[in-house]
């Protein structure tokens, strides 16, 4: 099982529960004025802003709240210059971590984020040091819930995806990175809804992470996600379900 799939399946279920609407509104709103900045305001040619937008969409943000951020990252309103760094960084277990952040100090926030490995066990890495185990590949996720097995994987393949696979509650749907949208489409116009759909880092191998280091890796990648920089964040773990049960996650 890839790692972050493990990841995305934990933060599906803790999103279920999640009422941190305005934090996940302002990190939106950032990832948004960023990707308008670097690449265009109109969506139909900028991959990374459509993709923004449609996270935005899917967690009921206001039109006008997406358009403002457009706007400020096109500099047709005044704003905050934000700038994309990435972290890198080893947790309890020996887990590799990557973390992506839009920040608009980044000094402040390299500073915070090596705190937060230290309060949970963890170290900040130099740059490369964990990169080399990940490979970027597009990532999505059904409900596995509402779609039969085989009519997701046959509508996944129809539609470009590179590989389907059954993750608990979730099957997360793998392509190449620039088939992302062209397959979410694809999924949509079989009358299935895609969730998260992103450019993720995944592992090209996990790692398994047991006892206390599994709860204290958990504790970090919790305390990690809830960094008002942090965009994204990857890792190479596997943790059992029995693990899983025993944390209470």
């Amino acid at each position: 099982m890839a790692g972050h799939s493990k990841w995305k399946q934990i933060k599906h279920k803790k999103a279920a529960a999640d009422a941190k609407r305005g934090a996940a509104f302002t990190k939106l709103i950032k990832e948004i004025t960023i990707a308008a900045r670097q690449g265009g305001g109109d969506p139909a040619g900028n991959a990374r802003l459509r993709t923004a937008i449609d996270a935005a969409k899917a967690g009921n943000m206001p039109n006008d709240n997406i358009d403002r951020a457009i706007n400020k990252g096109t500099g047709e309103l005044e704003g905050v210059h934000y700038e994309d760094a990435t972290y890198e960084g080893f947790g309890p277990g020996g887990a590799a971590i990557i973390i992506q952040v839009t920040t608009d100090n980044a000094n402040r926030t390299v500073a915070e984020i090596r705190h937060v490995f230290s309060r949970y066990g963890g170290n900040l890495g130099a740059p490369n040091s964990v990169a080399w185990m990940f490979e970027k590949r597009g990532q999505m996720t059904l409900d596995a819930a509402r779609y039969d097995e085989d009519a997701a994987l046959e509508a996944a393949l129809e539609a470009g995806a590179d590989d389907v696979a059954r993750d608990g509650d979730l099957y997360v749907i793998t392509t190449a990175p620039t088939a992302l949208h062209q397959v979410a489409d694809g999924l949509r116009a079989r009358g299935l809804e895609p969730q998260d759909p992103e450019v993720a880092m995944v592992p090209a191998n996990t790692i398994r992470v047991e006892g206390a280091d599994a709860e204290r890796l958990l504790r970090l990648m919790e305390a990690i996600e809830e960094h008002d920089d942090v965009s994204k964040v990857f890792s190479n773990f596997d943790i059992d379900a029995e693990t899983l049960a025993a944390i209470g996650e």
